[in-house]
């Protein structure tokens, strides 16, 4: 009986020093578990045509048409699971779509930033530069994230239906002209009782038209 405990304690041994070599190898990384960052966004046991873009692997078509019905041939991403119309696993597949480049798409296909730095009451209107990205479920041709040079097109919350109740009611006392934030304006009304009615019926008809607006330069609500 001892005599078979010896080589079963070392046994117990060696097994606990290859768990320990195991681990060591895997936290030295020499194995990674990382999940990679698109996996969140992809669907498992999905259909792989409905596959987010950033899920897929396409190969570009050169010889596409412009605006014409194109197939692409594409591979799923490592550690992500799709299958086909009859619920069979599949790694590739193809994708019917347009044959255009991503910043060819419709708006309704991207997302762009907004800018609050320039003026959306101006003549000229204004442009900013936007960083656009193409939206998951759509696919396209190049970069998703592209540039764009868009009308400046944001409001600070004030209203045109205020604004014009403020200076029909109030103008001679340059009400219209604080509520839209030109308190310099406002005191030369104020003080001037609206330029003796002259400047409150200009003022009535300049914001009627929405010719005068915000002072940071936004649009009405």
């Amino acid at each position: 009986m001892a005599a078979a405990a010896g080589p079963l304690r070392e046994l117990c041994r060696f097994c606990r020093v290859l768990l320990f070599l195991s681990q060591f190898y895997v936290l030295s990384g020499g194995e990674s578990t990382d999940i990679p960052p698109y996996v969140m966004k992809c669907p498992s046991n999905g259909l792989c045509s409905r596959l987010p873009a950033d899920c897929v692997e396409c190969k570009t078509n050169f010889s596409c048409v412009y605006g014409k019905p194109a197939t692409f041939d594409c591979t799923v991403k490592p550690s992500i699971t799709c299958v086909d119309q009859d619920l069979k696993y599949q790694k590739s597949f193809v994708i019917n779509m347009t044959c255009r480049f991503c910043w060819q798409l419709p708006e309704t296909d991207y997302e762009c930033s907004n800018s609050t730095s320039c003026m959306a009451v101006s003549c000229p209107r204004q442009r900013y530069t936007a960083n656009c990205t193409v939206r998951d479920h759509v696919h396209c041709l190049g970069n998703r994230t592209f540039p764009k040079m868009l009308y400046c097109n944001w409001t600070g919350g004030y209203k045109w239906s205020t604004a014009l109740a403020l200076s029909i009611t109030l103008g001679g006392f340059g009400a219209d002209r604080f509520y839209l934030g030109q308190w310099r304006e406002g005191l030369g009304k104020l003080f001037s009782f609206g330029g003796l009615g002259i400047w409150t019926l200009i003022d009535v008809l300049l914001i009627g038209v929405g010719y005068v607006g915000p002072a940071d330069g936004s649009l009405y609500i």
